[in-house]
């Protein structure tokens, strides 16, 4: 089964809490829909890129922070140095792709230091655009790309919908990696959160994340339930408003794809 050009995956980032994509992408492959664009920022980007649900289940289980980082020897930007995604790129795909290169279109997103704007990476090196995206200031050194300095782009655009919007997507699925107990730092996010509710090209997912553990692994088979779980609900919640009239394109193609229980896609 062909992806849909036009229908985009957007996967916020969040730490730990990425491994909440796994279940979602579970779910989105059992039901047959299949995203031809994807961005993601921070580890949401670390799962977009590696999109396909065969084994992820098991990279996401077996996953340590060493796989991405290390301490550095000369810690002028960060405690931490972030080769070691560069290295673990070229170990799972046998080379450092070209973002032009990969299956689907796919963009992450950063934050460029020197300007305090959001930069969407959707050419060049993958490991470049993954080590941008999750450079957090003063723990993972910023990424020099161009005459920018690129690091976390969850700083101002923790669920870019933008980006896929740019990249064609005509609806896009959106994954918020929610907490009840976010603080103020995250008003733009929840005002964008309210619009994506109104909008009737999106369909928002929300694992709630209250209780788990955001940088230790500890709860990843638990954040990888509840990813289906909200997936779940959000898909059968666009399936029900098909069933009406007045439709969106995007509920009409989540409705088209729903698999009965046990059915799995092709």
């Amino acid at each position: 089964m062909s992806e849909d050009r036009t229908l985009g995956l957007t996967l916020g980032g969040g730490g730990a809490f990425g491994a909440a994509h796994v279940g979602v992408l579970q779910v989105l492959a059992e039901r047959g829909i299949r995203p031809g664009i994807a961005t993601g920022t921070s580890s949401g980007a670390l799962v977009a890129a590696g999109i396909e649900p065969a084994g992820i289940e098991r990279a996401a289980l077996e996953f340590h922070w060493r796989a991405i980082a290390r301490f550095s020897a000369a810690p002028r930007w960060g405690l931490l140095d972030s080769a070691a995604l560069a290295e673990g790129v070229r170990r799972v795909l046998g080379a450092d792709p070209l973002i032009e290169q990969l299956p689907r279109r796919f963009a992450a997103v950063a934050t460029d230091l020197r300007t305090r704007r959001t930069v969407t990476i959707d050419e060049g090196p993958l490991s470049v655009a993954l080590r941008s995206t999750i450079a957090v200031p003063g723990l993972l050194p910023p990424v020099r790309r161009g005459g920018a300095l690129l690091a976390d782009g969850g700083m101002l655009d923790n669920v870019p919908v933008d980006a896929a919007r740019a990249l064609g997507g005509a609806c896009v699925i959106v994954v918020r990696l929610h907490a009840k107990w976010e603080n103020v730092r995250m008003m733009r996010t929840l005002g964008l959160t309210a619009e994506l509710r109104r909008d009737p090209s999106v369909v928002l997912i929300e694992p709630e994340m209250e209780g788990m553990a955001q940088w230790a692994m500890s709860d990843v088979p638990r954040l990888i339930a509840e990813g289906r779980r909200a997936a779940t609900v959000a898909l059968d919640a666009a399936a029900r408003r098909n069933s009406g009239a007045g439709a969106t394109p995007l509920e009409t193609s989540v409705s088209s794809g729903r698999k009965q229980p046990g059915q799995r896609s092709a």
